[in-house]
């Protein structure tokens, strides 16, 4: 039977008895040829849904995910079990992917690991023309999802790789996504009909909580010592993760940062100190967590609230992944619905300034009017913000608004990677007598590390030589330069520069045109998912769980009994019991003497007259107490 061969290879492959939640259905359905869409909250189990059915089917299941480090992680744990498992990413050289990309055509991979953007690869989609593909997987699937708060432009060619493969079925699979974003990503994914498995986002072990605090640093200190295991702290800016580290690091609590201005080196460094438990804390922006899965999270704390409900939801769902309790803490005070605010207007600039910011690129590059189309420049964005008094994050946001708008194409991170050769002989190099330990050392490593380079330049990681030759980067940067001045090495810095090339000749600024879906309509979208994630965190009286688990369409969620809100709620439910109580035993006392009492007699009580009429009337209906024309007797 068709299931036992499912099981068997989830027996085989990973060990488990049996399939858990939606995974068996999942299975079923795209190994019966259905587009299917599958809603799986965080440590669900998503990679199974693909992993299994691509052994069982004959071709190459193609595993389109922005992730990485997902990617390798997946691919090193794959192949470990046997599994013919290859990823392509962007740092390959061209003779890996190409050799890769055979081997596929060949029958010689299972599961193709790609990112969005590869799709688009003259050299991709003329191999993929001649591959069996058994079907497609598109991880993180909401970011196709044009309304949605994570949307990548990238995610768009997928349709058009449905054009080239259409028997192939598609399998989307995400954790985050609203009734809306469901209809919209099988539209843009071009299902043949609905098809939609959905396993309940709760997550029973996870409590959340909000809290409000003006000092914030202190309050996560005192929150992450008083648990055990690992910590992740989320805030909006690269800047804060370094001074959050350091607070923490300076109050006994060992912590490290991460965010996207790292190099790759860095970030993986952190990371790995992280996972293996050197430091209990990784104090991050937006960009570390989506592949993550480290057990024993016990909390995870927004210090800065984010963009939106989806965000949140997804970034505390990496606490707890081990089935423990966890928290998930977010620390709100009454300036943050202000900072939240002003996050709309700098997404969102004024349209007047968005063209303004056309304008002064134009004079920026020297640019006339009706010239420049499919010319592109680099753009040092901190040298035009101070040749035109901006302020950075608008004029990012204006430019991708432009964009959108189908003036520009802005690529914020051509990231060119450093390179070095050697322009001496290996057997020049050992005679060599002139050279400091702490040269020498960056030269062993560099050695160590990468192949060829008396040859050809290399790719280097400055940050991943500086590591194993125990100098630190910025010693290691210099030596660089230096053995580059002495003629022993040519090295050329690392450059992260922006560039912006223009779709279309430059128009002058009464004819620019900024759409309403590209702006109205994005902003209005942005400024409710900001009150949601407002409206979450000042609520007192609807449980935290069931807010966030309404938000993504489940309505008949029960109570976690283990949030502020509930856990309030049980507090005053046990406050008014004791309450009652003790107003029963006044009533009692007063009638001590058997006597009737006129029922005014019991306004003196030091009560409220409510609470009062309530226990009144539930002792005469128990027959502790009758009332008779007025008076209350025993």
């Amino acid at each position: 039977m068709a299931d036992d061969k499912y099981l068997r290879i989830l027996k085989e492959y990973w060990g488990y008895p049996d399939f858990r939640g939606i995974q068996r259905d999942i299975i079923e359905s795209i190994c019966a040829g259905k587009d299917t869409l599958g809603l799986m909250p965080t440590g669900g189990g998503k990679s199974i849904t693909f992993q299994v059915p691509a052994i069982a089917m004959e071709g190459v299941c193609l595993v389109i995910t922005p992730l990485i480090a997902l990617m390798k992680d997946q691919v090193d744990a794959l192949r470990k079990k046997g599994v013919k498992a290859y990823a392509i990413y962007g740092s390959m050289k061209h003779t890996e992917i190409l050799k890769i990309l055979d081997n596929a055509v060949l029958g010689g991979v299972t599961l193709l690991y790609i990112s969005p953007e590869r799709l688009s690869s003259e050299l991709f989609l003329s191999k993929l023309s001649h591959m069996t593909v058994s079907f497609i997987t598109v991880d993180e699937a909401h970011c196709i999802c044009q309304w949605g708060y994570d949307f990548r432009p990238s995610y768009l060619a997928i349709s058009e790789i449905r054009k080239i493969k259409p028997d192939a079925p598609v399998l989307a699979l995400t954790a985050t996504a609203t009734l809306p974003a469901i209809d919209d990503i099988q539209k843009q994914l071009n299902f043949k009909e609905k098809n939609v498995f959905r396993m309940s986002f709760m997550r029973k072990n996870i409590a959340y909580i909000v809290r409000t605090a003006d000092d914030k640093l202190e309050q996560a200190a005192h929150i992450i010592r008083s648990l055990s295991g690992s910590a992740i702290v989320y805030v909006y800016s690269r800047k804060k993760t370094k001074e959050v580290a350091e607070y923490l690091n300076d109050n006994n609590i060992s912590a490290t940062f991460y965010h996207a201005g790292l190099d790759h080196a860095v970030r993986d460094l952190r990371q790995s100190m992280w996972q293996e438990d050197k430091v209990k804390v990784m104090v991050a922006t937006n960009a570390f967590g989506m592949g993550i899965d480290k057990p024993d999270v016990r909390v995870v704390i927004h210090i800065d609230s984010p963009d939106s409900i989806e965000a949140y939801f997804q970034e505390a769902g990496r606490a707890g992944r081990d089935g423990n309790k966890a928290y998930a803490v977010l620390l709100f005070n009454g300036r943050d619905k202000s900072i939240l605010q002003r996050r709309i207007a700098d997404q969102y600039p004024d349209k007047e300034y968005i063209k303004t910011v056309y304008e002064h690129l134009a004079y920026f590059f020297q640019l006339a009017v009706g010239c420049g189309f499919e010319r592109t420049f680099e753009f040092n964005l901190d040298k035009f913000c101070r040749n035109f008094k901006h302020y950075p994050a608008r004029v990012e946001s204006a430019l991708k608004i432009l964009e959108k708008s189908g003036y520009i194409e802005y690529s914020e991170a051509s990231d060119n990677k450093a390179r070095m050769r050697f322009l001496i002989g290996r057997n020049d190099l050992y005679r060599l007598k002139d050279m400091t330990d702490e040269e020498n050392a960056v030269v062993v490593a560099a050695l160590r590390n990468y192949s060829g380079m008396f040859s050809d330049y290399a790719y280097i990681e400055e940050a991943l030589i500086a590591q194993q030759s125990g100098v630190d980067d910025q010693q290691t940067h210099e030596i660089l330069k230096t053995l580059s001045r002495k003629h022993i090495i040519h090295f050329i810095p690392r450059k992260s520069i922006p560039h912006i090339k223009y779709t279309q000749s430059r128009v002058d600024f009464e004819e620019i045109v900024i759409p309403m879906k590209v702006y109205d309509w994005r902003k209005k979208l942005a400024e409710k998912r900001l009150e949601a994630v407002v409206t979450y965190a000042e609520s007192e009286k609807v449980c935290r769980s069931q807010q966030l688990l309404n938000y993504f369409g489940e309505t008949r969620s029960e109570r976690c009994g283990q949030c502020d809100v509930c856990i309030e709620q049980k507090k005053r439910t046990r406050e008014d019991k004791q309450r009652d109580k003790d107003i029963r035993l006044a009533i009692l006392k007063l009638l001590e003497d058997k006597k009737p009492h006129h029922i005014k007699e019991l306004y003196t009580l030091d009560f409220d007259m409510p609470s009062i009429e309530r226990v009144l009337r539930h002792m005469a209906d128990e027959e502790e107490v009758y009332n008779i024309e007025g008076k209350i007797t025993r």
